[in-house]
């Protein structure tokens, strides 16, 4: 005899009911499976069969059991309103959506149904529509919460950030304990640049729901944002307790540990990263990655794995926008965008300015689509004047598409892939025929949504080939431009700069992410073998300069040997490579912009070419230069270079004065020969699409 065999049908449904309100989804399936040979013709029991095989995640079971039930009782509403929402789940939005308006029909203003079909019309990117039906059901059911965190979730997809606050409020006045209308109120006030309300927020989510591990991590990422790391790791770790699958909050721990030069736990976490790439876990950050001893193939794996969710993710938002692409005419300028939040004192801005510069006179049309708001600086006046620069910071991402498709643009630069203020979704969704990967990211994107990566034969060569997704435009220079036109002040004396007035003075100004316990341990062995010397490095954030202290002291190097340099204004910064003698690089995640800053300075750069794109920059920076003799051979060779020219001064002298004419006459900083390749490689990628011709590899000659 079974268990359920003695209980009536309305007994046994409230006991299935009680199961499944308890979360005891096994039980109430296996209670209800074994009922049905009693009770077959039962559409309650059915449905509610099906409610726990679609928890136990038996997704296909548990539709064919609803549609039994809609066969037994087709007029149901409940069994529609299930029906439709193993449908979203499954991924056929639109499927639901027509069920719900044909359930309407029956049952005009049913809160219940118009909450689903709002559900439906989210899942199909319809944000408009899905407020209007979570605003209609409202009508119905004004007390209920729910309805209210929906509607904020709708407008803040629509690019409402302060209408969801709104509606976020609206819903903690009717349940004040509800953790996830305080994350709402927190993904709002994010949004908006609030990051101290949104940190508060999701941290007050976390207390009242402390078993969701998404409000730890979201609450990470806003103290991230401000800054404070070692609350951030907190934050992260606590995620990772209640989920260990996080695949986003193990790879942000892991990169706000090295930020931290917290070096502690690196090893295992580092292998258990690796590990969460090699078995696809989701969510992922590549660009953490770039910092890890990871092959190049490791980190394609990363990138396509990462891309992939995001191109499923957008997928019901692009059939919406639905772009087509025609073909301009052979004799018609190619119109080029670039998209970045770096428009401006930042590293991209930088690199960029001057190149666009020297492209003003070209017959390529350039437009900036600016994600960041204008800072007013400099940089962004000189871009605004070379070329058209559009504000779509305050868009979302179907806007921002369709105001980039409205404009034509035929080649589509994304400067950013995965950095910092990357915009994946906006490229996903397609606005321009042809999408190129330059200069933010260090590797491949992985995406099935970008054509093309700008790139050259050094950071990229052959052997790496496989390790891209996208076809390769290899340029005959280095891939990196920099703005020629910075001047070089004189820097303050030593003394002022915190340093020795005598003695060697090795730097490394990378972010500190990038120094790991291998670097370090070179770092410190060129100095015990280089008397006098210092070692100068950029400041880093929450005890990390006493961290490199303390391991500096662990092999008997002295902590006033390590000089940190708070950060300064672009200038100030430039100046202070005129006191250094030898730059030390990192691996596996080299200098990029910081090592041409210093070239351009005067300052030699010692690197060590590594297996990825991020470990080969500084590598093709230096060969461009006229000086491949400072790409080491290996880590020991690295060592012993870096020991015999600290010692050599007449040598460094030289290397400064080659430095000093390759300002002024080498390839490196010719930014007109750049604009001039740069421009070629366009109207390749631009040509074969006109031709009819697919994507393909393309060397500049």
């Amino acid at each position: 005899m079974n268990a359920a065999s003695h209980l009536s049908l309305d007994v046994l449904l409230e006991r299935l009911t009680s199961l499944i309100e308890t979360t005891a989804y096994a039980e109430a399936a296996e209670l209800a499976e074994d009922a049905l040979p009693r009770f077959p013709d039962s559409a309650e029991l059915l449905r509610i069969y099906a409610i726990a095989l679609h928890q136990i995640d038996r997704r296909e079971d548990a539709l064919g059991v609803l549609y039994r039930a809609e066969k037994l009782s087709p007029d149901n509403l409940q069994v529609q309103c299930n029906l439709a929402s193993l449908e979203i789940a499954e991924g056929h939005a639109d499927e639901a959506i027509e069920r719900m308006r044909a359930a309407l029909r029956r049952a005009p203003g049913s809160p219940m149904i118009l909450l689903i079909l709002g559900n439906a019309l989210m899942a199909a990117a319809r944000y408009a529509h899905a407020r209007e039906s979570y605003s209609m059901a409202t009508h119905g059911a004004p007390n209920h919460p729910g309805l209210r965190l929906n509607l904020a979730a709708a407008e803040l997809e629509i690019g409402h950030p302060e209408q969801c606050a709104i509606h976020a409020k609206e819903a903690l006045q009717i349940a004040p304990a509800m953790g996830g209308a305080h994350a709402m109120l927190g993904h709002s006030y994010r949004r908006r640049g609030r990051y101290a309300e949104a940190a508060q927020a999701f941290l007050r989510a976390e207390q009242l729901e402390p078993a969701e591990s998404e409000h730890p991590y979201h609450a990470a990422l806003a103290l991230d944002d401000l800054d404070r790391l070692d609350d951030a790791q907190k934050a992260y770790a606590r995620a990772l307790q209640l989920n260990n699958n996080n695949g986003a909050a193990l790879s942000q721990r892991v990169f706000t540990l090295r930020r931290l030069c917290d070096w502690s736990e690196l090893d295992l976490l580092s292998a258990r990263l690796r590990a969460a790439v090699a078995r696809d876990a989701s969510g992922i950050t590549p660009f953490g990655l770039l910092a890890e001893d990871a092959s190049a193939e490791e980190q394609c794996h990363c990138a396509k794995t990462f891309a992939t969710a995001i191109d499923a993710q957008m997928a019901s938002l692009r059939r919406q926008l639905a772009f087509t692409h025609a073909v301009p005419a052979a004799n018609a300028p190619i119109r080029v965008g670039f998209v970045s939040n770096g428009f401006g004192e930042h590293a991209t801005g930088l690199l960029i300015v001057a190149m666009l510069e020297a492209l003003k006179s070209s017959d390529l049309e350039i437009h900036l689509y600016a994600t960041a708001p204008n800072d007013g600086g400099a940089i962004r006046q000189r871009l605004e004047a070379a070329c058209t620069v559009h504000e779509v910071a305050g868009m979302n991402h179907a806007a921002q598409a369709q105001r980039i498709h409205a404009d034509s643009i035929e080649v589509l630069i994304d400067l950013s892939v995965y950095c910092e203020g990357a915009n994946p979704k906006l490229f996903a969704l397609r606005p321009a025929p042809l999408q190129v990967n330059w200069l933010g990211y260090p590797g491949t994107s992985g995406a099935a949504w970008m054509d093309y990566m700008l790139a050259d034969a050094v950071v990229q060569p052959d052997h790496l080939r496989a390790t891209s997704s996208e076809k390769l435009v290899r340029l005959p220079r280095c891939f990196q431009p920099s703005d020629t036109s910075r001047a070089l002040v004189p820097a303050p004396a030593r003394e002022h700069c915190g340093l020795p007035a005598q003695g060697t003075v090795f730097a490394c100004f990378n972010a500190s992410y990038k120094i790991n316990p291998q670097a370090f341990s070179r770092f410190t062995s060129i100095l015990a073998q280089t008397r006098g010397s210092v070692l100068w490095l950029l400041s880093s954030p929450e005890g990390a300069n006493q961290r490199l202290r303390d391991q500096a002291l662990q092999v008997g190097i002295a902590a006033e040997r390590l000089i940190f340099m708070p950060k300064l204004p672009h200038a100030e910064y430039l100046s202070r490579y005129q006191h250094v003698d030898l730059f030390l690089d990192t691996l596996p995640y080299n200098a990029h912009t910081t090592a041409s800053d210093a070239l351009w300075a005067g300052c030699p750069v010692l690197t060590c070419a590594g297996e990825t794109f991020a470990g080969r920059v500084a590598a093709s920076l230096l060969r461009h230069a006229g000086l491949p003799e400072l790409v080491a051979a290996d880590e020991t060779a690295f060592v012993t270079l870096a020991v015999s020219l600290g010692g050599n001064h007449e040598a460094l002298q030289l290397l400064r004065q080659h430095l000093e004419q390759q300002r002024t006459s080498g390839s490196l900083f010719d930014m007109d020969g750049y604009s001039s390749d740069f421009r070629r490689a366009v109207q390749a990628m631009a040509t074969r699409r006109r031709i009819g011709r697919p994507a393909a590899d393309i060397d500049i000659q």
